[in-house]
Parts: C-alpha cells; structure tokens; sequence
C-alpha cells in the first residue's frame, strides 16, 4: 500500500490503482467541524427581516391604526381585538413565509453543485455542498469542481479557472507524483499551467482527473474573495411586474375611494373619529395585500411541487414559461431511452471479412470477437462514468481477462478526449516495458472509417452490417488501433488523424426505450406540443427509437445534410421533420435559433459542455441531473433530477396547473373585493348605519388569506390541462375577459347583499340584527365564491365533490368561528352583533345558494361564449 493521507486508514491507494476514500463517519465528523462547503446565502431572510417587512404591509398599519381610534373611542374591547388581530394576520404571514423560504434552502441544496467522491471505496454523488477535506473528487468533462484540491491522477485534463481569475483560455493540469497536505497551506494561485492544484468553481474542460481535497467554503480560494453564485430566483419578475401594477391601480382607487369616504362622512355625519374608521374599513376593503402573499407562496409552493416530480426549478421565470412550450427537442439516450446500456453485438474483421457475435447467456466469444472487445475496453477509462463504457467493461469481466489485468498491462501515456469535429476518443498506451504503443480508439462508424481510411467497398460492406443491426435500434461504434512509432510516442500527434488506424470492427449497444415515452409523447402532442428528437446517435437508430416513441419518422436529417442547407431551407425543414440524427452541438443551437425565429416556445435538453450554448438559447433550458454535466445545469433553467423524458411532460402539466390556479386565485380576489369594497360604502350613500367595521374586515381578511394562498395553489388540475394548446406567452396574466368575470362576480354578490341591506332597512330590523344578516351573508357568499372559482369549467357538484383537504379544513374552521361570532353573547358583542334569529340566517342560506347557482348558469354561458372555457 502506498500512504496518501498523513491521516492512517483514511484514504490509501491499493496496488490496483483504486483510491479507497474516506469513510462515512469520518467525513460525517469533518462536516460537522468545518462546516458545509458554501458561502453565506444572501438571499436567505431572517427571522427579524420578515417581521420588519410584515409590520410596513399597509394591511397592518390600517389594523393597527383603526385600533388607535378605537382606544381614542374609549372602546377598549374593540381595541384590544383588533390589535390581537394584527398580531395574528402577522404570525400567519410569518408563518407562510417562514414556509416559503424553507422550501427556497432546500431547492438551493439540491441546486448546488454535484460532486462524485470516493467513500468507503464506493463511487457516491453527493451535493457540493458535503463535500469536505481530504475527500477523494472524481472530475470528469463539464464538471464544476467542488472545492480546492490536488490532483493525484489525471488523463488530458484542461480546466477554465475564468470565474476566478478572468482569462479565458483554459489550464493543463499535471498529478503530482508526491502530494503533501501541508503543502497545500501555503499560498497557491489560480491560472497556474502543469500545476496539480484545483480550485473551487473552477470547470473541466476537458479530460478526467482524480484529486484530494485541500479546502472546503470559505477556506477555499474562492471563498476568500467573496465570490457566490446563486441560482434560485426568488420571484419571477414578468408576473411581478403585472402584479405590481395591480397592487398599483387598487392601492391608488382605494386611497382616493378612502380619502372621499372620510370628507362625506365627516360632512354627513360630523364625527371625525367614525369618518376615519369609516375609511379605513373601505381602504382594508381595497387594499389587495393579498398579491405578494400570493406570488411568494405559488413561486416556492410550485417549484416545491415540481420537485416532487424529480424536476428541479432553478430560475422561477420557467414556471411561467412551461405552459406555453410548443417544441420540445429531447435528446436520445437516457431520456427516451433508459440509458441501461448492454453490449449486444461485435462484429470483428479479420482479413477483410466481417463476422458477427451476438451476446447471449453462457455463449463465449470466439478469438477475433474477444479481440475487438479488447480494443474497445482500452479506449474506454479505467474508471468508466459513461454507460457505453459501463457496458464494455461488464461484458470484457465475463468474456476476457479481468479488467484489471488488461489495464495493468499497460501504461496510458495519453487520453484523447471527445471534439466536436471528431465523433471518437482514443487511449494511446504503451506496455509496461515501454517496448511498444498502441493507440486504441472507438467512436462514431463514420468517424471510425474516416481515421482507418477505408475505401468505397469496405465503407459499404461495414455500412450494411452497421444498418441492420440500426434497424433493430441498436447504437453501433466502430473501433480501431494504431501502431505508434518512436517518434511520435515523444511528441504525440495534437489530432487522431495524424495515426495511421486500422479497422477492428463493430460494437452494438442496446440501450431500450422507457415503458412511459409512447404515452408521454402522445400527451404532448394532444397537448399542442411538438416533440423533436435531436441526437448523436446513428440516423437508423434513431428512426427505429423514434417510431417505436411515436414520433413522425418520415424524415430524418443528420447533421452532413444540415451543414450544407441555408437557414431558409432549415427552417422549412424543422416544420416537417422530427428525427434529426448524427447531430453537432453547433447545431443544436442552430435548430434552436431558427425554432424561436418562427415563433416557437422552445424547450431544449441537454447534458454536455457542448450542449450549453443550446439550453441557454431556449426559452427553457433542461438539463440532465444524472448524466448531465455541471456546466449544463448551470445554463438550465429544470433539471431533471432522474433524466426521464415523462418527468418533463409532468412538469409542463404541472405549470399549466400552477398558472391556471394562480388565475384562479387573482379572478377571486378582485371578486371577493367588490361586495366588501361596496358594503363599507353603500350605508353612507343610503343614510344607514356602518356595517363593516375594522374588526369585520380584519376577520373576512383571515379568511381570504388562506383561501388564496393555500386552498387554490392546492387545486388538482384541470381536466383538459392536456388537451389545450400552448398558452400565448405574449398574453397577460389576467385576460381582459377575465377580469370581466371576476367583476361579474363580485356585482353580483353585492346586488345580493345591497338587496338583504336595503330589505332588511325596509323592515326596520335592529341595526346590530341587520349587521349580523349581512355579514353572515357576506361570510357566506364569501364561501360560495371560493367553490364557484375551483374550476374554470366543470359544474358546481363537481367543484363540491373534487378533493382539496385544505379547502374543506378551511370552510369548517370559517364556519365554526362564524357560529362562535353570532351565537357566543362575548363575540356579539365583539363584533357589535344582534341576537341570532333561525328565519335570517334561512334568508343568508338562501341568498348563498341562490348567487351560486346563478354564477354558475353565467360561468358556463360567459365562458362559452368568450371562448375561454
């Protein structure tokens, strides 16, 4: 055993070259020392910061203004319950928040950075976040490394260390053959070339690398300078622009309505005292407090939701964008498909003749098979993270040698990694004596047979065998070897073109599609949506996927056919083809321009370096948690935590569903606000006693609140939620016709009310009775308009029988403080209630049902006729 650590039994390198890393416990120990590997939050609001913001809300001033009118009365009781009731109205505001932001750390944790560590010698992916001192970190191409460390092993690795230190061109990383830990004390720099030091945030260009870490948060070099990215946005701005404009318009008619409210009072009545309370309750009635309420509680409650579909949100603005996405280009591999690959076919050449071997249970293969498996094993890593080389190495343990056998015969010199103009990867080794190299390459046929130099009648040969087994759905590379001269061994070739490669033969993956996709994809194109498959995968592989997937296959176009058309005929081309096969990262962004230039909402996935350019492009950019690199999760706004094309289906459902409730809930407020604006108003214009008061207001308030933020943003949703076309991303949040609705709504209730007020006047009922008719009244319809607002289209029996525990918990708590209020002697006094009387509250019961019942009669008649049902 060789020492790494100055640390006994903490992470040691075996003979076989696997780092064994630390253990669970002593790195549960290093976690709770040092602390998590981050920088302080800046978004994270404290305790007292919510309650500052809470005691400047408008609602609470008025509550606690009317209360100091009410102790200037000498009305004490009234005071008291008032000032009780801002106390509340904020412990539930704090209490909402409080679960807001709770819900916003967890979505930050699972949007810090991955990291793939070695604990107890097992290969784990933790958040960046746990990572801690003395880990082992296993870095491949696109990750963010996770904190400062030293390279113990590395092969091609280039690192872009811009974020700290402002130069773009990538760094080569060399191991270091004798690593200390105190070393790494002193003071090392970024940007420093041939160097084995790494640096937190710093990103993997290219290659693959093993390395130790030295420092953890603010201990790293990025730490000392301050430097923190955050990915969580808090609010999304399109719909807070709109909202705010709506709290602008009610906030300047309720303070003119309350300004005149005070002067006619005063004028009519000449108290100045009840002119104020008078216009406070009419303010309290105007004031829509409820809208930041509700646009903190649908962000966080719904990026929550999304989560629980293995989804993560990391820019709020997606939300909005989900229901209106008309394309939505996936990948291939691991998305429509299961990423479980298994080697299924070889096909040697020898002498020039091809031979085929298909994989079976207790069937060996014969010599030239296990050859081509050879070669295709020594082009993979030694630590395999991609499934196709996962695969070679499971079928190379059962068929050769035991992996460790073949690599430990051999020293790799250098690795060449993926390029965007070479679909392949090679190793160049040489034995242990250094007596001879070999170059060992596997990649894309064409790629292949492009490198071996194959003429027109072996292309074709090879090209024959690679189809039929592309028909069946099976991904074909080709691999080869080249001999290595002396010569080039001491200065290698930049490029595998420079090697004179010979043709080995053909390895076929089976890689089967998930059971959801047909079904996913048939939603979405009931849904309105284009599904596009773009892929790097072989043209008849991808039609034979995307068939059984249900998509259009009439047409494919690969990426040769792409680089010679012009934009215009492109562009022609995306309205009619779904397949495109054999693609570049280039032009995937490409294909996302020309989408957008048509008018299409466009949702791109995607998991490499070379992907991110794309994702960023779209309107909502997906990347894949588990294959995905960091850099592409970075320029994402989802992340499919579990890489499966049904979760992004799920996720466009569930923001048609958030946006509809968040719909729901504004047509309810501006409703619900009417009748209580109109009753605080209408006895001083017919010459009767107030009927709303502070306290009055203050309660219907504690219903609303919930209502809106709670019991709608819970709505399941919409039957036909799958069956609309894409939302138009150009409208606004409430539709002009909406609006109309809403204000429907809320005059009806009112003429009710107005009629039970004027009737009951009439009939020279007791103004403490009449108070009590019509505020229950009120409280009532209040209720009546929550179930009339549950559904856009489905009946009133429907909206009744259509599960939400929270508004069924909300209805009986409203009703039972209600019965406390009109039958408890205490609380009618409270609330400056008569006695309660069986033949008003028939009148309240009646007027309820009656107002349902016809809103319903005019939703199903207004909607259809506006077309918006």
């Amino acid at each position: 055993m060789t020492q790494i650590s100055n640390q006994a039994n903490i992470i040691t390198k075996s003979a076989n070259h696997q780092y064994i890393g630390l253990s669970t416990q002593i790195a549960a120990q290093r976690l709770k020392t040092d602390g998590y590997n981050e920088l302080p939050s800046t978004k994270k609001r404290s305790f007292l910061r919510i309650v500052f913001e809470i005691i400047k809300e408008p609602m609470f001033i008025l509550l606690m203004g009317a209360g100091v009118v009410y102790l200037l009365l000498g009305d004490r009781l009234d005071a008291l319950f008032l000032l009780v009731f801002a106390c509340l109205s904020g412990i539930i505001t704090i209490v909402q928040e409080s679960r807001s932001e709770k819900v916003l750390e967890a979505l930050r944790n699972l949007a810090s950075p991955r990291a793939l560590v070695l604990r107890d010698g097992l290969r784990i992916h933790i958040a960046g976040r746990e990572v801690v001192r003395e880990d082992v970190l296993i870095l491949s191409e696109g990750d963010r490394v996770a904190a400062d460390a030293t390279l113990l092993s590395c092969l091609d690795l280039l690192l872009d260390e811009s974020l700290l230190t402002g130069e773009s061109v990538a760094v080569r990383k060399l191991a270091t053959q004798d690593y200390d830990i105190a070393s790494t004390n002193t003071a090392i720099k970024p940007a420093s070339e041939n160097s084995p030091y790494l640096f937190a945030g710093s990103l993997v260009v290219r290659g693959s690398g093993i390395a130790i870490v030295n420092a953890t948060g603010l201990r790293s070099e990025m730490g000392k300078i301050g430097h923190a990215l955050q990915t969580i946005e808090t609010q999304q701005p399109h719909l807070q622009k709109q909202l705010s404009g709506l709290v602008r318009n009610f906030a300047v008619i309720g303070a003119i309505a309350s300004m005149l409210t005070v002067v006619l009072f005063w004028a009519l009545r000449g108290s100045w005292l009840q002119a104020i309370l008078g216009g406070i309750a009419l303010g309290m009635s105007m004031l829509p407090a409820e809208f930041p309420m509700v646009m903190a509680v649908f962000m966080a409650m719904g990026a929550w939701r999304i989560s629980q579909a293995r989804v993560l949100t990391r820019r709020a603005s997606s939300i909005e964008s989900l229901g209106a996405v008309t394309v939505l280009c996936t990948d291939k591999t691991g998305t429509l498909t299961e990423n479980k690959m298994t080697v299924t076919n070889i096909v040697s050449s020898t002498n020039g003749k091809l031979e085929s071997w298909h994989h079976a249970q207790n069937i060996k293969a014969n010599a030239s098979t296990q050859a081509v498996l050879k070669v295709a094993l020594l082009a993979c890593p030694i630590h395999p993270t991609d499934p196709m080389d996962t695969a070679i190495h499971q079928l190379a343990q059962t068929q050769i040698d035991a992996n460790t056998i073949s690599f430990s015969q051999h020293v790799v010199v250098r690795a060449y990694g993926l390029r965007p103009d070479l679909f392949a990867v090679a190793n160049v080794m040489t034995n242990l004596n250094n007596e001879t190299a070999i170059a060992y390459a596997k990649g894309a046929l064409e790629t292949i047979a492009e490198l071996c130099h194959l003429n027109n009648t072996q292309s074709m040969n090879i090209n024959t065998h690679a189809e039929t087994l592309a028909k069946n759905g099976i991904r074909v590379l080709g691999v080869a070897t080249a001999q290595v001269s002396a010569t080039q061994l001491t200065k290698l070739p930049q490029s595998l073109r420079d090697f004179n490669f010979d043709f080995m033969g053909l390895i076929g993956f089976a890689d089967p599609l998930r059971t959801n996709v047909p079904a996913a994809v048939a939603q979405c194109h009931a849904a309105g949506i284009r599904v596009v498959m773009i892929t790097g995968d072989y043209p008849t592989t991808a039609k034979a996927i995307g068939q059984h997937a249900g998509l259009d296959s009439a047409n494919v176009i690969n990426g040769d056919a792409i680089e010679k058309m012009t934009d215009e005929a492109l562009a022609a081309a995306l309205k009619t083809t779904s397949i495109f096969a054999r693609i570049r990262p280039n032009q995937k962004l490409r294909i996302v321009k020309l989408l957008k230039k048509q008018g299409e909402i466009v949702a791109m996935t995607g998991d490499g370096v070379n992907d991110a350019p794309a994702i960023k492009a779209a309107d909502i950019g997906i990347a894949m948690g588990g294959r995905g690199t960091d850099v592409a999760r970075e320029a994402s706004s989802i992340v499919l935590l579990d890489d499966d094309f049904g979760s992004i289906v799920k996720t466009i459902q569930l923001g048609r569903r958030i946006y509809d409730n968040l719909r729901k809930t504004i047509e309810y407020i501006i409703a619900v606000h009417i009748p209580i604006a109109g009753l605080a108003i209408l006895p001083l214009i017919l010459g009767l006693p107030l009927m709303l008061i502070p306290i009055h207001i203050a309660f219907l308030e504690m219903v609303i609140n919930p209502a809106c933020s709670i019991v709608f943003e819970a709505e399941a949703a919409e039957k036909d939620v799958m069956q609309r076309p894409p939302r138009n991303p150009k409208s606004p949040l409430v539709l002009r016709k909406r609006v109309m609705w809403a204000t429907i709504q809320g005059l009806l209730v009112l003429m009710v009310l107005a009629a039970i007020l004027i009737g009951a006047s009439y009939q020279k009922i007791a103004e403490t009775d009449m108070r009590t008719l019509v505020f229950t009244a009120l409280a009532m319809l209040n209720m009546g308009l929550i179930l009339v607002n549950r559904s856009f289209s489905a009946s009133l029996m429907a909206a009744i029988l259509k599960p939400n525990r929270a508004l069924w918990i909300l209805l009986s708590a409203v009703s039972a403080v209600l019965a406390i209020a009109v039958l408890w002697q205490p609380a009618r006094l409270l609330f400056h209630f008569g006695a309660f009387h069986w033949q008003l509250f028939a009148i309240c019961v009646v007027a309820c049902v009656f107002t349902v019942v016809v809103l319903e009669a005019v939703k199903s008649l207004f909607f259809k006729q506006n077309g918006i049902a």
